[in-house]
C-alpha cells in the first residue's frame, strides 16, 4: 500500500508540473485577467460581514535512509517517509476588525481543519476529545476560534488562537515559505494558546502586545496557573526593516512547578526589490526539566534568504542551528501516548542542523507548488536508549526531498 501511495502521489505531482509547462504557463507573467478564484459566499455570512474560504495541502517526502519505522525523525510537519499526506484541508470563517483605528469594532474568526497536521496541534481538552488518541494518522483540529474587540488603536483578542510567538513560520500553510518547518517552530515556540492578548498601536511603526493564556497547547488548563505573553512589532521605515519580539512564561507541568520561559526575536530586511533576508533567534529554559532535576536550556538561530525570480517563482534558502543542552525539547511522544508520530523519546542532548533549498511556483493565483531538498544532521550524544535522531535511531544525518501542492478556494 505504501508503494502504491508513493507511485501515485509522485506521478500526480509530476503531471501537474509537466501539464502546466506544456500549456506555456511555467514562466509567463500573470495577466490582469488572471485573478484568484474564491468559493461562493453564503448570503447569511455575507450579511454578517464574514468571508469564507480555505485550501487543501497535500504532499510527499522521500528520505534517503528509508527508515524502517517510516518517520523522518524530528522533522515536522511532513514527518512520514514515502507516504502521501493530506496535511491540511482548511476551512475558515473570518470577520475582520474594521474600525480603521477610530471608535468601536468587532471581529471574529473560526478555523476548521482536517488532515495529518492534527497530530501536531493537539490541545489538552479539545483535539484529544474530538478525535481520541488511538494512533490514527488523520484527525480534526480547531486551530482558532476567537473574537476581537477594538477601540481606536487598541484591539483585544479573546479565545483560542495562534501564539504571538509565531513571528515568521505559521500554522496556516499558505503563510509559510516551505513545506517542512524549522526546529525552532517545532520545539521552541508555543503553537496554539487559549486566553486574552491585547495590542495597542502606539505609532504607525510600533505596536506592543501583552496578555495571559492557559499555557502551551491548553484548551483546558492542566495546572490552574496562567502564562503571560508579550512583545512588540516595530518597522524602521527608512530601511523597511521589520523587527518582532515575543516571549512567553509560565509553568507547563500538571503540578505547576516547572516554570518555562521562551522567547523569539526576528528581523526581516528587504535587500533591493527581489531579495529578502530573515534572521531569527530563539531561547528557552525550564525549571526542573533537565536530567537530575536541573534547569533545561535550548536556543538556536534560523536564517532565510528569499529571492523573487518573477511573479510566479521564488527561491528560498533556510539554514538553521538548534541546540538542546539537556535533551529536554527535541523528543517525540512517550510510549503509550496514543499519537502516531516520531518515537524520539527520550530526548537528544546536542546540536541539530538543517539546510533547506526550496522553490515556490505559482502557475495560477490559486495554486502553489513547493519542492524542496533538506539535509539534517546531528552532533551530540546518544540518548539514554542508545539511539540517534534519524533512521529509526541508527543515523546522525538524513537527506529529504519533498514536494507539496496547495490549492486555495
Amino acid at each position: 500500500m505504501t508503494s502504491y501511495r508513493l507511485t501515485f502521489a509522485s506521478y500526480a505531482l509530476l503531471a501537474c508540473l509537466f501539464l502546466s509547462a506544456a500549456c506555456g504557463t511555467a514562466w509567463a507573467v500573470p495577466g490582469a485577467s488572471e485573478r484568484p478564484w474564491t468559493m461562493p459566499q453564503p448570503a447569511l455570512l455575507e450579511s454578517m460581514g464574514f468571508q469564507m474560504g480555505g485550501w487543501i495541502q497535500q504532499g510527499i517526502t522521500l528520505n534517503d535512509r528509508q527508515p524502517s519505522n517510516g518517520f523522518n525523525g524530528p522533522v515536522g510537519l511532513n514527518d512520514l517517509d514515502r507516504e502521501w499526506q493530506m496535511n491540511q484541508l482548511w476551512l475558515y470563517f473570518d470577520r475582520p476588525l474594521r474600525n480603521n483605528g477610530e471608535g468601536w469594532g468587532l471581529g471574529a474568526h473560526l478555523d476548521l481543519v482536517y488532515g495529518t497536521d492534527w497530530r501536531f496541534a493537539i490541545n489538552n481538552g479539545l483535539e484529544d476529545r474530538i478525535n481520541g488518541l488511538h494512533g490514527q494518522t488523520y484527525g480534526m483540529v480547531i486551530p482558532q476560534a476567537y473574537v476581537t474587540v477594538g477601540y481606536n488603536d487598541l484591539s483585544v483578542k479573546m479565545g483560542h488562537f495562534a501564539s504571538p510567538m509565531l513571528v515568521y513560520e505559521t500554522v496556516p500553510t499558505v503563510a509559510t515559505p516551505l513545506y517542512s518547518h524549522s526546529y525552532a517552530m517545532a520545539f521552541s515556540e508555543v503553537i496554539l494558546v487559549t486566553g486574552v492578548v491585547a495590542d495597542y498601536k502606539l505609532t504607525e511603526n510600533f505596536t506592543p502586545f501583552f496578555g495571559f493564556t492557559r499555557g502551551w497547547m491548553q484548551w483546558e488548563d492542566n495546572n490552574g496557573a496562567l502564562d503571560w505573553t508579550g512583545g512588540f512589532h516595530y518597522t524602521f521605515r527608512p530601511w523597511k526593516t521589520k523587527i518582532s519580539y515575543a516571549a512567553n512564561c509560565g509553568p507547563q507541568d500538571p503540578d505547576g512547578r516547572q516554570q518555562r520561559f521562551s522567547q523569539v526575536a526576528l528581523v526581516r530586511q528587504p535587500l533591493g526589490r527581489k531579495w529578502e533576508y530573515i534572521f531569527q533567534t530563539d531561547y528557552g529554559s525550564e525549571l526542573y526539566a533537565a536530567p537530575g532535576g536541573g534547569t533545561a536550556d535550548w536556543y538556536g538561530v534560523c536564517q532565510y534568504l528569499n529571492y523573487s525570480i518573477n511573479p510566479r517563482w521564488r527561491a528560498i534558502v533556510r539554514a538553521e542551528w538548534f541546540r538542546d543542552d539537556d535533551g529536554a525539547r527535541v523528543y517525540g511522544p512517550p510510549p503509550g501516548a496514543g499519537i502516531r508520530a516520531w518515537p524520539g523519546a527520550p530526548g537528544f542532548a546536542g546540536d541539530f542542523y538543517e539546510l533547506t533549498l526550496g522553490l515556490n511556483w505559482r502557475p495560477h493565483p490559486n495554486v502553489l507548488v513547493r519542492p524542496e531538498c533538506r539535509w539534517d544532521w546531528y552532533e551530540g550524544t546518544l540518548n539514554s536508549a542508545g539511539q540517534l535522531p534519524f533512521n529509526d535511531g541508527n543515523s546522525s544525518s538524513q537527506f529529504l526531498f519533498a514536494c507539496d501542492l496547495v490549492i486555495t478556494f
